[in-house]
């Protein structure tokens, strides 16, 4: 195939749409000499996971939105692609834990297969998950199909959410369970459905398993704890159930009550003190601000198991954007009694991370390090964003990043690509191996130089990471009218124009993150900050560096020091 120059084949691709080529021209040049300009410019439970769901209705430009946290200590944050493909008879797909990479068995594979990147399907489906454990006696170590293979499965065999919900407890049904406890996000381009799936025990197939619909002008969130409490059995429209998720219970002698009182997150994930402290505490951190009635659920997330628990979803007090999704992700419990960044765990420079173990003991006494939304060992954190406006080719947006969501830059990737950026391919370096062209090993290498300077280094974090994802946000209607018009032409022409612009983007930012690490190395060196002027470090009239500043830490931290170690220190 013949490379193409999109920037260039822009100026005639569009002659007689509705699209003002000068003005796509003008942003497109201006978003690629940005980029440009950024390469070159030479001064400038512990894996755990988050979800958070928008319907159509309580978004501000009427798309579906979910999101999701890879979190674990020993993933590497790669974007994986499966092309579309057509399968001949008898053809079988192997199986691989996604954790492990484990072997599991084969099954038949189907006959026609979707484009997959990531998390998201060229039909604008998106599926992603967090783990909640739940009864370990409920899992069956024989079956086949683990958690990450039944995303993955389904995403290249599914088109709409209520389909993917079909395939996957037909996957489960058939050739068994091996996982413990998930709740699912599983969105298309017109709705949002929370799944909560647990096996049966050993030797049994199948799984016991509730999904809701998420009502359009609401919000929803799951962070590895089982959230769906009562099921409304009547409402067949918006909401499935396997037959047996009661009697199986009564079975096991998790629950002796009437069915319209039967709670699936009591009966299979209780709640204890870490389940709401580490993981329900995320949700209510997400809700509270758009609700103003969660407050009343404080003690419950501090620990409390005998209060209400939370509602599965809320209707917010305000339609929610992109950028407020983005900020969700990069929640540390700010302006809340459990803010990461104002107990002393914080230390000098107000940091939002605590290294595991995620509890500690000191003189018999066991204390917790609390667990945000936002954590270090975030492998990639996903938006799909699901517009159901445009063609399943363009309405589907993959908003990717790796690394910790608080210092990744979420860029798009739309969900037809024909390929992955090279900053995101795995083999591009690996957990062992270090790449300057890896996203994963850029972003990770800035956010290890910012964790021991965090108050100063994320200001300048902030403004690049602002920089980019504005820049997308302008950019990204202009691409979208762009693919429209040449999809009515030419379909495939319009997914490699899609594929040129997400890698493009997506290899261009990570250059510029590149550049920013540089920057922060030669500006807080040793402990120093350096003096600017005019976006340059300054110099004496002779060319020579001044000396820099000497910030030393803030009163907070001088406090603690004279608490423990006054007396030594004192100056006579």
């Amino acid at each position: 195939m013949v490379k193409k120059n999109y920037n260039s084949e822009l100026q005639t691709t569009v002659v007689g749409s509705s699209v003002n080529v000068r003005d796509l021209r003008k942003c497109t040049n201006r978003f690629l000499a940005l980029s440009l300009l950024f390469i070159f410019a030479g001064i400038l439970k512990s894996d755990a996971c988050t979800g958070l769901l928008v319907g159509r209705k309580a978004s501000t430009d009427g798309s579906v939105m979910i999101s999701y946290s890879a979190d674990s200590h020993s993933l590497y944050g790669a974007l994986y692609h499966w092309p579309a493909a057509v399968w001949p008879e008898g053809a079988m797909l192997e199986v691989v834990e996604w954790d492990s990479g484990k072997p599991l068995g084969r099954i038949p594979q189907a006959k026609q297969t979707y484009n997959v990147v990531g998390n998201m399907n060229e039909h604008q489906l998106a599926i992603t998950e967090s783990t909640f454990g739940g009864r370990p006696e409920l899992v069956d170590a024989t079956g086949m199909i683990d958690y990450g293979s039944l995303i993955y499965i389904t995403l290249q065999r599914a088109k709409t959410a209520r389909e993917a919900i079909s395939v996957m407890t037909n996957l489960v049904r058939d050739y068994g369970y091996c996982s413990g406890g998930e709740s699912f996000s599983i969105a298309d381009k017109n709705e949002a459905w929370i799944m909560e799936m647990t096996g049966k025990g050993a030797g049994n197939k199948g799984a016991l398993w509730v999904a809701i619909r998420i009502p359009d002008d609401c919000i929803a969130a799951h962070a590895n704890q089982s959230r769906i409490q009562q099921i409304p059995f009547n409402d067949k429209e918006n909401c499935l159930y396997s037959p047996d998720v009661v009697s199986y219970a009564r079975e096991k002698g998790f629950y002796k009550g009437d069915d319209r009182d039967f709670s699936f997150a009591k009966a299979y994930c209780p709640y204890d003190f870490s389940g709401l402290r580490a993981c329900e505490a995320r949700v209510w951190s997400f809700f509270r601000k758009y609700d103003d009635s969660m407050n009343k659920y404080e003690q419950f997330v501090r620990g409390d198991v005998t209060r209400e628990p939370m509602p599965l979803y809320i209707r917010p007090n305000r339609k929610l954007s992109l950028e407020d999704i983005r900020n969700g992700m990069r929640d540390h419990y700010e302006g809340t009694s459990m803010d990461m960044t104002k107990d002393p765990g914080a230390g000098p420079y107000k940091s939002p991370y605590r290294w595991r173990p995620m509890d500690f003991t000191v003189d018999g006494k066991k204390y917790l390090n609390e667990r945000a939304i936002a954590t270090q060992q975030t492998g990639f954190v996903i938006i799909p964003q699901l517009r159901n406006w445009l063609p399943d080719a363009i309405g589907g947006i993959l908003w990717f990043g790796t690394d910790d969501a608080d210092m990744a830059v979420f860029n798009p990737v739309y969900s037809s690509s024909l390929k992955t950026p090279e900053c995101y391919r795995a083999g591009n370096g690996d957990l062992y191996n270090f790449s300057w062209t890896s996203a994963f090993w850029i972003h990770n290498w800035v956010a290890n130089m910012a964790y021991g300077k965090y108050s100063f280094m994320i200001r300048d974090i902030r403004k690049v990471q602002q920089e980019l994802e504005d820049s997308y946000q302008q950019i990204v209607p202009a691409i979208d009218k762009a693919a429209a018009v040449m999809y009515e032409k030419n379909p495939d022409e319009a997914r490699r124009f899609l594929t040129w612009f997400s890698e493009s983007t997506a290899n261009a930012a990570t250059e510029r993150w590149k550049k920013l690490g540089e920057y922060l190395l030669v500006k807080y060196i040793d402990g120093n900050v350096k003096k600017e002027e005019n976006g340059e470090f300054k110099r004496n009239p002779y060319g020579m560096p001044v000396s820099p500043d000497f910030p030393g830490y803030d009163e907070d931290y001088y406090r603690e020091i004279v608490k423990s170690a006054g007396k030594n220190l004192e100056v006579k």
